[in-house]
């Protein structure tokens, strides 16, 4: 199945129906409705959207949770224009089927996170079950590239309160983004690229999808990498990206 909020599903869109009176669907909604500034310490459960930085930095991630056809041809454009530094949210499954990809994005320096194994709504499951699954991920990822995942982006982004103190018990953070490509939806390569570089700002974690369900993502890229560029941005990871600066949040009661 595709990763991260690509699914034109029925849940999704009763989601979105809801969203100006359901908590939950306040979750994944617009950033500007779900990101604020959390204090440090505050030890309540959140999901980081960005950071708040003059600098001119902001983190790439690319979702993949199935097909062998597009994550590839993403990583050569990745190479061929020197960019270095990424974040890939990887399903276990996928993992699994494809570990030469997987391998590749680790021998090439990218960061890696975990993204479920069973690509379903974590907030509909008890603890015990996201535990699993997490854990069936993780263990998919660290026996094919040996990496131990710190971050975790939740299958379409959905999450309740709940699901971020289970996941943050865990020692994970949630990553979730404030730029959406919305590349899955294959709305047209101009589209694409006119979304993400009209939206981002400093700080900015951008959600992007490297799973074949993107089908138009290849053609976007160089053009969003080179115009970024040109205004003057430069690709971190996640990692790096939490490091530099005070985390944008949304808080959850």
């Amino acid at each position: 199945m595709p990763s991260g909020r690509k699914h034109p599903s029925l849940s999704r869109a009763l989601i979105a129906a809801v969203s100006a009176t359901c908590f939950f669907a306040l979750s994944v909604s617009s950033p500007e409705a779900r990101t604020q500034s959390s204090p440090g310490g505050s030890g309540k459960p959140s999901a980081i959207y960005k950071v708040d930085t003059d600098k001119k930095i902001v983190a790439l991630t690319f979702d993949i949770s199935w097909g062998n056809k597009v994550p590839e041809p993403v990583l050569d454009i990745l190479k061929k224009e020197n960019v270095t530094k990424a974040t890939f949210f990887l399903s276990g499954p996928w993992t699994l089927r494809h570990p030469k990809i997987a391998k590749r994005i680790q021998t090439m320096g990218y960061e890696i996170g975990n993204h479920g194994n069973l690509h379903k709504d974590f907030s509909n499951y008890p603890d015990s079950w996201i535990r699993e699954q997490v854990a069936q991920s993780q263990k998919a990822i660290q026996q094919t590239t040996g990496v131990r995942t710190t971050l975790i982006r939740t299958p379409n982004g959905d999450f309740n309160p709940r699901v971020l103190r289970t996941l943050q018990g865990m020692g994970y953070k949630v990553i979730q983004w404030n730029t959406d490509s919305l590349d899955w939806k294959n709305p047209g390569v101009d589209n694409i690229v006119h979304r993400v570089v009209t939206r981002a700002v400093p700080g900015d974690i951008i959600l992007m999808h490297a799973s074949d369900s993107s089908k138009q993502i290849t053609q976007a890229l160089p053009q969003i990498l080179h115009q970024l560029r040109s205004k003057g941005y430069q690709f971190v990871t996640v990692s790096e990206l939490l490091s530099n600066a005070k985390v944008s949040t949304k808080v959850q009661q």
